[in-house]
């Protein structure tokens, strides 16, 4: 015989909602930062292969600060993650195994914390980079595009475009966590 409370239904419609938010938002995130992190990484490890070859560029203090961004996007994605498992553990049909309102907000509110960390660390990098690329031109004197002095600034543009990727993927999370704080409180 079937207990009435297997059913899906059987779910308070509060908790149901919550639960598909977190595995929507949870999904949707980690994918993102996961593409978009290892996007950023291969781009990384082309441009450091480039460093080693031309030890005269100063791009270590934004490309330090950039990988940092990636480091916490790669554990930010990890929280994601485990949005997907806190709605399934919602959906449980024991309300003392359920998390309570309070321990779910804890955990978006722990990766909102760790995509604002890592934002800061990404345009902290970004203003490094775009320091870098300012005293180029500047000493280089080329103010406007001039394709023969394009090759001093490639590997700046390359680490320009990896850090870009990681503004956007924890500028997602960031979105996404606040998506979750509104319908954890609606």
């Amino acid at each position: 015989m079937s207990n009435s409370s297997d059913s899906p239904s059987s779910l308070p419609p509060a908790v149901e909602q919550v639960a598909k938010a977190l595995r929507l938002g949870g999904w949707i995130c980690f994918w993102v930062q996961l593409v978009l992190g290892i996007v950023s990484s291969i781009i990384f490890l082309f441009a450091v292969t480039l460093l080693g070859q031309n030890s005269g560029t100063g791009t270590g203090g934004g490309l330090f600060f950039a990988v940092c961004g990636l480091v916490v996007l790669g554990f930010s994605a990890f929280l994601s993650f485990r949005y997907t498992r806190l709605a399934r553990q919602l959906r449980s049909h024991t309300p003392s195994l359920r998390p309570s309102r309070g321990d779910t907000t804890q955990q978006v509110k722990r990766t909102l914390i760790t995509n604002l960390v890592g934002i800061t660390l990404a345009l902290l990098a970004a203003e490094a980079i775009g320091g870098i690329l300012l005293g180029k031109s500047l000493v280089s004197g080329t103010f406007i595009f001039n394709p023969t002095e394009l090759e001093k600034f490639t590997l700046d543009i390359f680490i320009v475009l990896g850090n870009t990727h990681i503004i956007v993927a924890h500028f997602i999370g960031i979105v996404v966590g606040l998506f979750l704080l509104d319908r954890l409180y609606k």
